[in-house]
């Protein structure tokens, strides 16, 4: 139950409990004690009871709806700055802390409340701040050492002379490097992204083209995992996007749905028409995504299920990724899962045609 709706419930109760004073008063005034009439009179309705009638009529009636009438306007009055608050705050979130909530002035409690609400945003954006720029230096300084550390590696493979279990052990350790410079890589996006310093560049393109050539990728991606890649639909699509980036989302969902698959499963890639936007869906088989791990699918670094994906060389900031990118495009992304069955993501992008008709 809303404030507005008890304070209303209130405040009627306290009315009738006055009216019913005002009435027991009124007939003790104007009955008992005034005219002492007979109760037979009473019951046949004398010209005293008569009187009272009116009275009540005339006053009480009109003053209980002018009281209805006023407290409801009233208590509406009293809490419409608890309703503005209440949407302001509604649009607050992690990228707009530094955003105020409108405050009224008046001293009053709610606008005291405002202002320690701004002040605790204004707290959480100074922190939100501090950790991007931590993570963004972070990411920069190790940039280096790890570029060093690569071509180190790969010169001693090639270079000096090797036994096999030298070989293999370096060959490991250039895996984890090359892992580790991912993942770098990606928390550089992620966290530029955030800060608002990446730009794209929107041009006119065919996604069925990027489409194709990351179908191509995809079947040197497979062939370790034996796994069978398929375009089931390529329709011809046109809209305005980042070429680069779209081609990064295509293929960390591919890359994604090839990883986490079973021994010779499957990953079917569809590319359609839908009203006015393009729908691309990548699915597969695999052991799917329990459904309590479903919202979290987009948070850096999770693992859906741990226990089995600890072999699979990933750092948790793909799906990250496709969700900026889509969300940059001015699209949708939508990831269902049968555990056991199929996982399917499915990601709508508005198409040119589209964008120009709304311009």
């Amino acid at each position: 139950m809303t404030i507005r709706t008890r304070l209303n419930l209130w405040y009627s109760v306290v009315l009738c409990l006055a009216l019913l004073v005002m009435g027991g008063w009124c007939y003790n005034e104007f009955v008992v004690e005034k005219c002492h009439p007979d109760p037979q009179e009473l019951k046949e309705g004398g010209s005293d009871f008569n009187e009272l009638l009116y009275i009540l009529g005339v006053t009480v009636l009109p003053a209980v709806g002018l009281g209805l009438l006023g407290g409801w306007w009233l208590t509406r009055q009293a809490l419409a700055p608890v309703t503005a608050l209440t949407e302001a705050a509604k649009q607050i979130h992690d990228r707009n802390l530094h955003q105020k909530l409108p405050r009224s002035g008046n001293g009053d409690e709610l606008d005291q409340l405002t202002e320690v609400f701004n002040a605790m945003t204004a707290r959480l954006d100074a922190s939100f701040q501090r950790f991007r720029e931590f993570t963004l230096h972070a990411s920069h300084e190790l940039k280096t050492p790890l570029t060093v550390l690569h071509g180190e590696m790969e010169t001693a493979l090639t270079a000096e002379p090797l036994t096999a279990a030298q070989r293999e052990r370096l060959a490991s350790e250039l895996d984890e490097v090359q892992r580790l410079a991912k993942i770098v890589d990606g928390l550089t996006l992620l966290t530029k992204a955030d800060a608002g310093q990446v730009k794209l560049k929107f041009d006119p393109l065919q996604l069925d083209e990027i489409v194709r050539d990351v179908f191509a990728d995809a079947q040197i991606l497979s062939r370790p995992h034996g796994v069978q890649v398929q375009l089931a639909t390529c329709a011809p699509v046109l809209l305005n996007g980042d070429r680069h980036r779209l081609r990064q989302l295509l293929l960390n969902l591919v890359d994604n749905a090839i990883k986490y698959n079973q021994p010779d499963g499957s990953v079917q890639i569809f590319l359609t028409k839908a009203g006015a936007s393009a729908e691309l869906v990548v699915s597969n088989t695999g052991p799917g995504i329990a459904p309590a791990a479903l919202p979290r699918v987009y948070d850096r670094f999770f693992r859906a299920d741990p226990a089995h994906s600890a072999d699979v060389d990933g750092c948790g900031l793909g799906l990250s990724i496709v969700q900026w990118i889509t969300s940059a495009h001015g699209g949708t992304i939508t990831i269902t899962s049968e555990p056991g069955v199929k996982t399917t993501a499915t990601v709508r992008l508005p198409l040119a045609e589209a964008k120009e008709a709304t311009v």
